[in-house]
C-alpha cells in the first residue's frame, strides 16, 4: 500500500534520500536568508508580496522565504520540511511541479486580491501542500492516497483556522489561496498516477480472480435449448446407472457363494 519502488513498505534507502534532499535544501534557504536579515538588519516587508504595488512583484518569489521572526520562522520550517518529504516520496510524479504551481499561482493571486499590506512568510505553500495531499485522496481515490489525505488531516486539521479573515499579523488571504492552489494542482495532476497506483487500478482484487469460482446455475445454461438440457441431462442420467450398475457387478458380496450355486451332475 505504502510501497515504494520494490519494498513492501519499507523505506528505499535510495528514493528516501532523494526525497529528502529538497525539504533539506528549502528549509537550510529559509534560515539563511533569515540569518542574513538579522545580521543585515534589513526591512523584511520589503521583500513582501505588497499587493497591486509593481514593486510588490517581487515578492512572488522572495515573500515565502522572508519571515518576521524567529518564532515565525521555526512555526513554518517542521511543516514545510514534512509536507515537502511526504509529496516528494508519495507523489514523486509530480510532487515538484504541484509545489512550484502552488508556490507561484498562490503568490500571484495574493498579490492581485490580497489586502494591500506586505505579506511575508511560507505558511501559503504549507497551507497549499497540505490541501494537495488531502485532495489527491478525492481525486485519486487510491487507498495510499485516502490513508495519506487522512494522516495529514490528522495531522494539520487545526490549521484551517488559518483561512479565517480579520486575523491580526496573519495573512490569512495566502492561507485561503494556498489552499485553493492546492485544490487545483491535485485536480491538474490527478490523471498522473503513481506505479503502485496504477497497479492498484488494473487489478485491486486480484487474489480473488485466482479462487475457484462456484455457480449456483450452470453458466450456459440460457445458451441452450430445452431439447439439448434434456438430451444432456438424460445422457448423464444413463451414465449414472451404467456406472451404479458396474460398480453392483464388481461386489463380490452380490454374488452368492459357490456351494449355493445349482450345479449339474
Amino acid at each position: 500500500m505504502l510501497d515504494s519502488e520494490t519494498d513492501s513498505f519499507h523505506l528505499t534507502r535510495q528514493h528516501l534520500l532523494e526525497s529528502l534532499r529538497f525539504p533539506f535544501v528549502a528549509v537550510g534557504l529559509l534560515w539563511l536568508v533569515h540569518l542574513w536579515q538579522v545580521t543585515d538588519g534589513f526591512d523584511p516587508g520589503a521583500y513582501g508580496i505588497m499587493s497591486r504595488r509593481a514593486w510588490g512583484l517581487r515578492g512572488i518569489v522572495t515573500a515565502p522565504l522572508i519571515h518576521g521572526s524567529w518564532k515565525h520562522l521555526i512555526s513554518n520550517t517542521v511543516p514545510l520540511f514534512v509536507l515537502t518529504f511526504i509529496s516528494l516520496y508519495f507523489y514523486r510524479k509530480v510532487a515538484m511541479r504541484a509545489f512550484w504551481l502552488i508556490y507561484f499561482v498562490t503568490g500571484a493571486a495574493v498579490w492581485l486580491f490580497a489586502r494591500p499590506v506586505s505579506h511575508i512568510g511560507a505558511s501559503g505553500i504549507i497551507y497549499g501542500l497540505v490541501s494537495f495531499m488531502f485532495w489527491n485522496g478525492i481525486f485519486r481515490r487510491s487507498l495510499r492516497s485516502i490513508i495519506l489525505a487522512a494522516i495529514v488531516m490528522l495531522l494539520y486539521s487545526g490549521m484551517f483556522l488559518g483561512v479565517l479573515p480579520e486575523q491580526e499579523g496573519i495573512s490569512w488571504e495566502s492561507h485561503l489561496i494556498g489552499s485553493l492552489a492546492g485544490i487545483f494542482a491535485a485536480f491538474l495532476f490527478k490523471g498522473e498516477l503513481e506505479d503502485e497506483e496504477e497497479k492498484e487500478s488494473e487489478n485491486p482484487f486480484a487474489n480473488e480472480h485466482d479462487e475457484e469460482k462456484t455457480y449456483f446455475l450452470p453458466q450456459d445454461i440460457f445458451e441452450k435449448t430445452k431439447v439439448e438440457r434434456l438430451t444432456a441431462e438424460a445422457q448423464r442420467a444413463k451414465e449414472a446407472e451404467e456406472a451404479r450398475q458396474q460398480i453392483q457387478n464388481n461386489n463380490p458380496f452380490n454374488n452368492p457363494p459357490f456351494w449355493n450355486q445349482s450345479q449339474t451332475w
